[in-house]
């Protein structure tokens, strides 16, 4: 026979609960002021340094989101980390920034895409795919609008450098990873592919992560040297 528990049993269960969910609370309200704070998207781990010890940090998240969900500003993931951000359907009455990126251009656009759904790709792989070359100006405003980045140099003759899209183009197009990308249907059903499709043609399926694949190496400084993204070690400064 299991014996009852006394009062003072209830009394410490209640308090211990109480203890907990206050816990809970502020573990919400710190990790609300972290992201509010960052001008960037902030990573579970940079929360999880911050928190208490044992603390799911992927579940206050997850409760946070639901709170905001139906605000004016949304707390959204972006490839793992978390960032306040206007609700979609409240961007319409917000200025934009004078500053915005130029509208791209169509071969812009179309090596934007290419980089998305391929990456990581080389210059001369997009060039293969576009039937046309690509302009450096072209990469240029990509990288200057921060979508683009260099990933490491691929193992075959000249190292090619490989490119890939950045935590910045997830965010700006409103994506929480590269999986979220349309597909095929999607593109078809928004107007974007018209007219007639080979048979043959399919919207490949990106990288879900950064991490670099077995035919590439990380970028080093000397390649950065190289790719004019440094100035040389030892040169003068002006």
């Amino acid at each position: 026979m299991i014996d009852p528990k006394s009062d003072e049993d209830f009394e410490d269960d209640f308090e211990g609960r109480g203890r907990d969910l206050q816990a809970e609370i502020e573990a919400e309200r710190i990790a609300e002021a972290l992201v509010f704070a960052s001008s960037q998207p902030v990573s579970e781990n940079f929360l999880a340094e911050r928190l208490a010890e044992n603390t799911d940090v992927r579940a206050i998240m997850l409760r946070l989101k639901a709170q905001y969900a139906p605000r004016g500003v949304n707390l959204v993931q972006i490839e793992g980390a978390w960032a306040f951000r206007t609700a979609a359907d409240l961007s319409f009455v917000i200025r934009r920034d004078e500053n915005e990126v130029k509208k791209l251009s169509r071969a812009a656009l179309e090596v934007l895409a290419i980089i998305a759904y391929h990456q990581p790709v080389t210059r001369a792989e997009i060039e293969d795919i576009r039937g046309v070359q690509t302009s450096r100006g072209t990469l240029d405003v990509l990288m200057e609008a921060g979508w683009v980045r260099f990933r490491g140099r691929r193992r075959t003759p000249g190292r090619p450098v490989t490119l890939g899209t950045t935590r910045d183009f997830l965010d700006h197009f409103g994506l929480e990873e590269l999986r979220d990308l349309p597909g095929l249907e999607e593109l078809k059903g928004a107007g974007l592919l018209s007219g007639r499709i080979p048979a043959n043609f399919n919207i490949p399926s990106p990288l879900m992560n950064d991490e670099l694949t077995e035919d590439e190496d990380p970028i080093t400084q000397m390649d950065l040297e190289e790719l004019g993204l440094l100035a040389p070690r030892g040169a003068s400064e002006d």
